[in-house]
């Protein structure tokens, strides 16, 4: 058994644990439970703990275990849900006060899919208001546990304070312009972002449906893997969900790295962007380079315009799913969701048709680059984290917004997958990020690869100072 508390174990080791009788979900369960009555009132990361609901799962894995039933890894081990993801037996806001007292009739197959393989849901997540940048001015915002002073990031902000405090094994994230991706790395978590459609969207609340991707959020890549081999799979709930067969990502963990093509665009990477986090990309480069892989520069199709576009297509599609509650409820809405919607309710045919003939063409383009190289290296932000005060500041500047996207949302369009790990440590002793992006479908390389990486850093390993 690790050295680990039990609260900061992974996934793997508590499946293993479980299975070998050496450890009973239930105890594991009341030590999660106990910490988040502990803790959580300085984090503010649950909307909901479902605590009487979590020890009754508990005890009923504890029971099929000692009877040699195994559902796989994430039997008996306890996670959390992002409040978009719709449940019977628990309240669904997605962030917003208009539906908080909304009990769906069904669950989302996120959830369904976790509880058949024997998760335990702890409870809700907060999240900011419809997913979009910013918390309800009535709801109290998630703290980040590396520090109080410091952004979470949006929009699965409890998803990432609650798995990097160790208050759950793993969380479901949501990205839309990267909001699986900076909570992960404002939190030192490892993220995947799915390709779009691998992971069903069917009961989760939209922001922006063909840019919403759904996926985990954990500590490990690991994790990350046995987590998404769960949630992913054809739905015949979800028409968008792809038919493609689900592999097993956690069996080829071990394979490493040798031969792997690793595109750096250094233009793309480095340009514009702060010292520390392009210091910690040529780290990691060297590490991946030192493992086998095969680094070759590239050339990363023009995205200046696209990103600048993401913005208006987000709000056209936002508008477009909350047309039932604005604006006949507008004055329950917050600013920042009631800015965004208005905005796409005045863009035009002709400004949509832009959009979708940049985005289409910026596809092309990554499709042909993954010809030549099976991943891109590169960071998850331009920054390390910036401090409230400064995100505050960044919000009255249009162009920051874009430059913190530069590397999330052309991503968001083009569907592509990536994972977000932890790659450093900035000067305020806060993690920094870097993100493996690679084609559509190639969640298998990326976990490879993630594994590969933190099997020789520990970065991925270090915890927030909270205990």
């Amino acid at each position: 058994m690790s050295a680990d508390p039990i609260h900061y174990k992974s996934i793997t080791e508590l499946s293993q644990l479980f299975r070998r009788g050496e450890l009973l979900p239930s105890k594991v369960t009341e030590a999660m439970l106990s910490r988040i009555a502990r803790l959580d009132d300085r984090f503010n990361s649950y909307a909901f703990v479902l605590a009487e609901r979590a020890m009754a799962q508990a005890k009923r894995c504890d029971a099929e275990l000692a009877k040699g039933v195994w559902r796989g890894p994430l039997h008996g081990v306890p996670i959390a849900l992002k409040d978009l993801c719709y449940t019977t037996f628990a309240p669904t806001a997605g962030g917003t006060t208009i539906h908080a007292k909304f009990v769906p009739s069904f669950n989302a197959t996120v959830v369904d899919r976790l509880e058949h393989a024997g998760a335990i849901t702890l409870g809700k997540l907060k999240m900011t208001e419809g997913a979009y940048t910013s918390h309800h001015p009535n709801d109290q915002a998630p703290l980040n546990p590396w520090g109080v002073d410091y952004w979470v990031g949006s929009s699965s902000s409890g998803s990432g304070v609650a798995t990097s405090a160790g208050l759950c094994f793993g969380s479901i994230g949501s990205d839309t312009g990267g909001s699986i991706r900076f909570p992960s790395a404002t939190c030192g978590l490892t993220g995947i972002k799915p390709t779009w459609g691998r992971v069903s969207r069917h009961g989760v609340f939209p922001l922006a449906d063909s840019l919403d991707h759904v996926g985990p959020m954990c500590r490990s890549a690991a994790d990350a893997a046995a987590m998404l081999g769960v949630i992913a799979g054809p739905d015949g709930n979800d028409p968008t969900a792809l038919l493609a067969p689900v592999p097993n990502y956690l069996a080829g963990l071990e394979d490493g790295i040798r031969g792997l093509r690793i595109g750096v665009d250094r233009s793309y990477a480095q340009n514009g962007i702060d010292s520390q986090v392009v210091t910690a990309l040529l780290e990691a480069e060297r590490t991946l380079a030192s493992l086998g892989a095969d680094m070759r520069e590239v050339r990363f199709p023009a995205y200046e315009k696209l990103v600048s576009m993401w913005i208006p297509m987000c709000s056209v599609e936002t508008a477009e799913a909350h047309s039932e509650t604005y604006p006949a409820r507008r004055s329950e809405y917050g600013p920042d969701l009631a800015q965004l919607i208005e905005q796409g309710r005045s863009v035009n045919g002709v400004e949509i048709a832009q959009i979708h003939h940049e985005r289409l063409k910026f596809c092309g383009s990554l499709a042909a680059l993954f010809s030549d190289v099976d991943l891109l290296l590169i960071p998850t932000m331009p920054v390390p984290i910036p401090t409230l005060t400064k995100m505050g500041e960044y919000g009255a500047d249009p162009n920051v917004l874009l430059s913190i996207l530069r590397f999330t949302a052309v991503f968001d369009f083009s569907g592509s997958p990536t994972i977000t790990l932890p790659n450093g440590v900035a000067s305020d002793g806060l993690p920094l990020s870097m993100q493996l992006v690679g084609p559509h479908l190639s969640e298998d390389v990326l976990a490879r690869a993630g594994h590969a990486f933190q099997s020789v850093t520990d970065w991925h390993t270090r915890r927030a100072p909270i205990d």
